[in-house]
């Protein structure tokens, strides 16, 4: 039995998905410190049924586990969370394995076979009836497994035919839970072949877009529409630069509300940071702030931080808090002044900069400003002068906040 979650006046928008290592694998001071941190404004946090910190769900037909989703729940729960859950990964013998065993090696790289479609909508279903107070799931994750190699394409039509299973199996359970797909991952490519979306930051794989459209033609129904991505392309890294390649991401979101109607986007997952980086934890959070804005800006409904905190201590580059030690990180002031200042159904206002350097976005009360350069710049922002220090994120009240 889970508290029910907090009542809010408009969706947080802003939320974070609990990997492998979380706050319930934390000593109690740190769990109760990162309790604070998610919790202080409520976010959406979000958790799949199997891997990224919990075990087999079904390790046998009709014998179910819910140990570790009901802990991670229970710690959702106890930090003020608007729950999600992420219909993913599927139990071995969905997927041509042993009864009774998991092979943790293959568990994000195969996709439940047809003839298991059913066991596996009737799991959703199962997992439903768990949590009552979950009402959004998301069904699979970045197509995994759904690759047809003969064709060298997604394999759109399997991957559907699955998620109309699981959308009837949930609105079965509860009509008032929201469900949504195809959670594909979005590449792009600085010189690949031709694609309906391109722009400075690269050319969009026309693979994922044919994917997308063919699960809006042939979906059952849908509460939003759920992408991921990165800013960097697979030949070339982030382009132009680290801050204009997020165009990709206001891109893609025009896109997909213009082929689907409309309806609510999602963002499961984002990266900016290209492999050995060399940035600073001021300069990573600069980034993540200016794609925030992009986000806010080009209206997403739901945007989900992949939370990367590791098991030891140590250097944990992006984390919410520090590992085993404790400690609250950038990142997690971050979402938490988005997630108070930039729900989803506040009006986000475009703020002059005199500066180019400095990305600024306001709301009536609020303003948040990134200075985008690694040195100091002055400028006047929202008709005040001011110096940001190298990557310096701020936030400022207006009209008498």
């Amino acid at each position: 039995t889970l508290q029910q979650p907090p009542a809010l006046p408009d969706w947080p928008r802003w939320g974070v998905t609990h990997t492998q290592f979380s706050a319930d694998n934390e000593p109690e001071q740190v769990a109760e410190e990162a309790r604070g941190v998610l919790g202080r404004v409520p976010m959406l946090q979000n958790q799949h049924i199997m891997g990224w910190g919990v075990g087999n769900p079904e390790p046998s037909p009709g014998q179910f586990n819910f140990r570790d989703l009901d802990r991670r729940l229970t710690f959702m729960s106890s930090s003020r969370a608007l729950p999600v859950i992420t219909l993913c990964c599927a139990p071995d013998w969905m997927k041509g394995g042993q009864a009774g065993r998991t092979d943790w090696s293959k568990n994000h790289t195969v996709a439940p076979e047809p003839e298991h479609f059913d066991d596996f909508a009737n799991l959703a279903a199962r997992v439903a009836k768990q949590y009552p107070t979950v009402k959004h799931y998301m069904v699979w994750n970045e197509f995994k497994g759904f690759w047809n190699a003969d064709t060298n394409t997604w394999d759109a039509e399997g991957y559907t035919e699955m998620y109309n299973k699981v959308y009837t199996a949930l609105k079965n359970v509860n009509p008032e839970i929201q469900v949504g797909g195809p959670y594909v991952s979005i590449e792009s490519y600085a010189s690949g072949p031709a694609s309906e979306l391109s722009g400075p930051w690269g050319t969009v794989d026309q693979r994922a877009l044919d994917a997308i459209k063919y699960w809006i033609d042939h979906k059952k129904g849908a509460d939003f529409i759920v992408v991921d991505s990165a800013t960097m392309t697979k030949d070339k890294g982030n382009m132009p630069d680290h801050f204009a390649a997020q165009g990709k991401f206001s891109a893609i979101t025009a896109w997909l509300r213009q082929q689907s109607g409309d309806m609510p986007v999602w963002w499961a997952e984002w990266y900016v940071e290209p492999e050995n980086s060399g940035w600073s934890e001021e300069q990573r959070t600069a980034v993540q702030a200016s794609a925030l804005i992009e986000f806010a800006k080009s209206g997403v409904t739901t945007a989900l931080y992949w939370n990367p905190q590791l098991d030891g201590e140590g250097e944990c580059p992006g984390c919410l808090w520090a590992p085993q030690v404790g400690g609250e990180m950038p990142m997690a002031g971050l979402l938490s002044g988005f997630t108070r200042w930039f729900p989803a159904g506040v009006q986000a206002q475009e703020v002059r900069a005199s500066d180019p350097r400095i990305k600024a976005l306001g709301q009536e009360r609020q303003v948040v400003m990134v200075n985008t350069a690694g040195e100091p710049v002055t400028a006047t922002v929202d008709g005040r002068q001011l110096t940001l220090g190298p990557y310096e994120v701020r936030w400022s009240g207006r009209g008498g906040a």
